[in-house]
């Protein structure tokens, strides 16, 4: 079955290799459907969706932008309007994959127009930034970054093959069916670290027994953000989050961060949810050597040659208990808190090397002074890490989604 296939581009300078692009993908059977996002010269070649429509839809306007002859305000503006109009145009049946071809402001934009899209929609994107640090185009979203090995400009032997292939993925990906299965199980989201691997996988398999299927996060930067975005998509039924450190990241400035954003998806769209601190006791950082000068004399533990843990203050745990209750506070659904007296983490245990009764203390007297009276703090004498304390978890959110299922309009 023929598929449309989206092109977004910029036609002024690249017309050449998106009609090369546009016949490999006509010769495999498919559409295409052509979108201009260049600004200055006159498209190269006649595209399905002008210019003017893709700046109208960011709010600007295409006379306006040359006669301002500014290229950083004019790509800010065409990728607020793919933005909006690609996933508008997905939405009407208009097309069912993306493809693109740039350099850095051609990326930028194309980039914005598939975050903007749901998972699974196939997203290729061939770049000549595709080789360096891509996480500000991709964000969280399933984007194929293709290196274009050299630059977009012009048709050679090299380009041509490396377009070629990127047609031949795009429609690949959108020849192949996911057929949803009538077995799908509800969907359960869980944070995880190494540290907290054993309550984890233990409250994982207690959900699937109830009849969940658990998708596991880890819990480093990218981790979070792609946990809290999947929420927000409305195909989650609850959120086992377990594993908080990125807010000891976001605190103290370690490297594994999530952004302060983090929390806040279960809390916003109402899912059901338990949360605990566990891994609040540790910031991260890469080997000894990055770590910054202004923590010498902390408390540190290596957790591999690559990987430098930093242990919580008790003032840096209080801090984090307010921010964990604000967050906690917007919350529009069954939300429970547990914590385990025991230690937030295997190294955060009696006897271990970030044992520190008074910080984690610290975390919950700021917590209970700060969070909403109608959210439950269940204190519990385990170790995060403990049989009893993964039980609790599971069952504490099983009640939960039971609570938000029987309430009238949810």
């Amino acid at each position: 079955m023929a598929s449309t296939i989206a092109l977004i581009g910029a036609l002024d300078t690249k017309g050449a290799e998106y009609e090369f692009v546009r016949r490999c993908i006509h010769a495999r059977g498919h559409r295409t459907l052509l979108i201009d996002v260049g600004v200055f010269p006159p498209a190269e070649i006649v595209p399905d969706i002008p210019r003017d429509e893709v700046a109208r839809a960011g709010g600007a306007e295409m006379d306006q932008l040359l006669r301002q002859r500014d290229r950083g305000e004019a790509v800010a503006a065409m990728a607020r309007g793919a933005a909006v109009l690609v996933p508008r145009l997905y939405a009407e049946g208009r097309l069912d994959a993306v493809l693109a071809l740039g350099g850095g402001g051609g990326t930028s934009v194309a980039c914005a127009a598939m975050r903007a899209l749901p998972l699974g929609v196939p997203k290729v994107m061939v770049s000549t930034v595709a080789g360096g640090d891509v996480s500000g185009y991709v964000g969280v979203k399933d984007i194929v970054m293709v290196p274009s090995i050299v630059d977009v400009a012009g048709l050679n032997r090299i380009s041509r093959e490396v377009f070629a292939r990127a047609a031949g993925a795009v429609c690949g990906m959108a020849e192949t069916e996911v057929v949803p299965r009538d077995e799908d199980k509800p969907l359960v989201v869980a944070s995880m670290f190494g540290n907290t691997t054993p309550c984890v996988e233990a409250a994982k398999t207690i959900l699937e027994k109830a009849g969940y299927e658990v998708l596991v996060f880890h819990a480093t930067g990218t981790g979070g953000r792609t946990m809290e975005s999947l929420i927000e998509s409305g195909r989650i039924a609850g959120v086992l989050d377990i594993t908080t450190t990125e807010w000891a990241d976001e605190l103290v400035g370690g490297v594994l961060a999530a952004g302060p954003a983090r929390l806040e998806a279960a809390a916003r769209y109402g899912v059901p949810a338990i949360v605990t601190p566990a891994c609040l006791d540790m910031v991260n950082f890469w080997a000894p050597e990055t770590v910054p000068p202004k923590f010498e004399g902390r408390r540190f533990y290596p957790h591999n040659p690559n990987i430098t843990l930093m242990r919580t203050t008790p003032e840096e745990c209080r801090r984090l208990g307010r921010i964990v209750a604000e967050k906690l506070n917007l919350s529009r659904g069954p939300v429970t808190v547990l914590i385990p007296l025991k230690g937030l983490s295997m190294i955060d245990a009696p006897g271990g090397p970030f044992w520190w009764p008074e910080a984690d203390q610290a975390f919950t007297d700021s917590l209970k002074e700060d969070l909403r009276p109608d959210i439950p703090v269940v204190e519990i004498a385990a170790n995060v890490n403990d049989p009893e304390f993964a039980q609790r978890c599971a069952d504490t959110l099983l009640d939960n989604i039971g609570a938000k299922s029987n309430k009238p309009n949810q």
